[in-house]
């Protein structure tokens, strides 16, 4: 099973970013698939979750009514679209998922998933 993440970079503060992660050796339509982020020298932190078709959507506080995640099915892809970035949203991002759904309770948290991408830098300058 391989995630592969991309679209990172490095932007200016207000600027837009997206990523992708398209999934490959197992199905995830029917699970859950999440983006988190690391920055240095801090734990890893949730940013975002999506359920399988249908399901529903979940973020961090400090992202809401920035970053959108998605996903297409069809492609075993999600997607986090990123707005508004500012330079505390600065961190390596890791896509993450399982295949099977699971409780709220557990969705931000990282050893929720089984499968986890390398990474994608985002570096956003003030």
């Amino acid at each position: 099973v391989q995630l592969v993440e991309s679209g990172g970079g490095l932007v200016q503060a207000g600027d837009s970013l997206r990523l992708s992660c398209p999934a490959s050796g197992r199905t995830f339509s029917a699970g859950v698939m999440a983006w988190f982020r690391q920055a240095p020298g801090k734990e890893r932190e949730f940013v975002a979750a999506i359920r399988g078709s249908g399901g529903g959507t979940y973020y961090t506080n400090s992202v809401k009514g920035r970053f959108t995640i998605s996903r297409d099915n069809a492609k075993n892809t999600v997607y986090l679209q990123m707005n508004s970035l500012k330079p505390e949203d600065t961190a390596v991002y890791y896509c993450a998922a399982r295949v099977t759904s699971t409780i709220a309770g557990v969705i931000t948290m990282p050893r929720t998933y089984s499968y986890w991408g390398q990474g994608t830098q985002v570096t956003v300058s003030s």
